[in-house]
């Protein structure tokens, strides 16, 4: 019997889920899946095979020779493709752009899936996003499903654009967020929605540290179990 454990974390945008995940693992010596980091290493590929972003068939015959996998080596993530780190190379507008146009993909999203899913049968893992505990690893020995009040999220994402320098409004990035909530939770394929069996987790009026330990608590609990 594996003694890998999975964890899935799930929430809408600027909830602090990717923070909340890296330091869970970084805690626990888990593996932080970087599914977007995934998502780029494919985009990548599709450019050196010559393929466009507009060419869906293209994309969705070579999906199956693709393999993505992240390992961490001395604290830093090491995103493969066939074998070959890819880590200064995924990180471009180019193949950002690209990863946006073909994650749309329903071969692309399937495959990746298969991927991550791979990956967690091997390692411990803490897995992000939102679909996590309810496609991508329904069997997750945690599921947390993390929010916060709209108007926490967009001050936390206003803080964020004024230390980097940038002009920005406080209700306009309330609306986007509120907008891109309703996308996600109507969207055709996985929409976000908390699993029956995942823990509700309000970070509104929590600090990271706080949310952290929480997750850690469960993660403890379902090992003694």
């Amino acid at each position: 019997m594996s003694n890998n454990i999975a964890i899935a974390i799930d929430g809408p945008a600027g909830a602090g889920k990717s923070t909340i995940a890296r330091l869970v693992a970084e805690r626990k010596g888990y593996i932080y899946v970087d599914t977007g980091a995934m998502y780029r290493a494919m985009a990548l590929y599709f450019i050196e095979q010559g393929i466009g972003a507009d060419e869906q068939e293209r994309i969705a015959s070579v999906v199956p020779d693709v393999e993505v996998t992240i390992t961490y080596e001395d604290g830093e993530q090491i995103v493969w493709l066939g074998g070959r780190n890819v880590n200064g190379l995924i990180r471009t507008e180019e193949v950002g752009k690209m990863a946006s146009a073909s994650s749309g993909s329903i071969a692309v999203r399937r495959k990746l899936v298969e991927l991550q899913q791979a990956l967690a049968r091997k390692e411990s893992v803490v897995m992000d996003g939102r679909d996590i505990g309810t496609c991508v690893l329904p069997d997750a020995d945690v599921k947390v499903y993390l929010t916060a009040d709209s108007r926490v999220r967009a001050r936390r994402r206003y803080e964020e654009l004024k230390k980097k320098g940038q002009d920005c409004d406080l209700d306009v990035i309330e609306k986007d967020i509120i907008d891109r909530d309703y996308q996600d939770m109507h969207r055709e394929i996985s929409p976000l929605r908390q699993a029956e069996d995942a823990v509700l987790l309000d970070s509104s009026h929590m600090t990271i540290e706080e949310v952290a330990q929480a997750i850690i608590g469960l993660c403890d609990e379902a090992r003694r179990e």
